[in-house]
């Protein structure tokens, strides 16, 4: 199924077959390069290499290792989705696309990381960045899982852990798969709805708005009949990535978030979702078998008579 993002560009799906290893999940680095080197050496240690992992976009934004960051996923053979920042970037657009509320504190902080970025990666990123793919696919313990940045078939858009079932349900069957691992929200959490996993892997570059400098990232391991899903948190050293901003000449309000572990702004989420805003997230882990009955696409649930 091909599908449009926010720039435009007809979707490709990459699919890695079949994995019968641990995957590690990571989404928004956010040029926050102190973070995502945590990420990798957490990758090392539990002997998940680079094509084992994959990256739900978002490269770059608020922190100031753009380009960097940007090195190093690429460096390390991450299969990566291309999120809203890379479209933009890719595309050569003057905005991010992130989806924030218009007049928003996020949208208005949102023009100056995103000018600073854009002036600092370079033309053969953005060129590597118009190539990544829409989804990335995997089948894992008989599973199909397909891993998007925000939904489906809407780049930028924002699923939260208070996203109502009818609508994980109508993302799922637009999907065609058993399970979506997406990004973008930046706030880990799993749900199963009919059976069908929807989980959201968090973000590396930013705390969560839970009131700790904590990042996050998801492992996915197989089992002989289900899968286990891991929402893991990460330290790293954030006094070095908040300095980083301010010397960047980059909004304060993110140096502060990086510090403190809350956002400038949560007015984008569900008010149950905001009423969370510094409660510490705990680590998880979900153990998950695929519904055995085939699941319909969308395309498919419309034919039918």
């Amino acid at each position: 199924m091909q599908r449009v993002n926010t720039a435009g560009k007809t979707a490709t799906t990459l699919d890695l077959g079949a994995v019968s290893g641990p995957l590690m999940i990571f989404g928004g680095p956010y040029g926050n390069l102190e973070a995502v080197t945590a990420v990798f050496a957490e990758a090392d240690r539990r002997g998940i290499p680079g094509d084992h992992m994959i990256c739900t976009g978002d490269l770059a934004a608020y922190c100031a290792d753009a380009q960097a960051t940007v090195d190093l996923v690429r460096a390390r053979g991450v299969a990566v989705v291309a999120g809203n920042v890379e479209d933009s970037f890719g595309a050569d657009l003057t905005d991010c696309g992130c989806g924030f509320n218009e007049g928003s504190a996020c949208d208005v902080l949102a023009a100056s990381w995103y000018a600073y970025a854009a002036r600092t990666i370079d033309a053969d990123a953005k060129r590597w960045m118009r190539d990544l793919p829409r989804t990335v696919s995997f089948t894992m313990s008989g599973a199909h899982i397909a891993v998007v940045h925000g939904g489906v078939d809407q780049t930028n858009k924002f699923i939260f852990p208070a996203t109502s079932d009818d609508e994980l349900r109508g993302e799922l069957l637009k999907s065609g798969a058993d399970g979506v691992i997406a990004g973008h929200s930046g706030i880990p959490f799993s749900r199963i709805v009919d059976g069908q996993l929807w989980h959201n892997a968090g973000a590396i570059g930013m705390p969560a708005n839970d009131g700790t400098r904590r990042v996050w990232c998801s492992i996915v391991t197989p089992g002989p009949e289900s899968i286990l899903i891991e929402s893991r948190a990460l330290d790293y050293n954030w006094r070095a990535a908040a300095a980083k901003i301010r010397t960047a000449g980059l909004p304060i309000a993110y140096a502060d978030a990086v510090e403190t572990g809350l956002w400038p702004s949560d007015d984008v989420a569900p008010p149950a979702d905001r009423a969370r805003r510094g409660r510490a997230i705990a680590e998880s882990a979900l153990r998950w078998s695929a519904p055995v009955a085939p699941r319909a696409t969308a395309n498919e649930r419309i034919a039918a008579p």
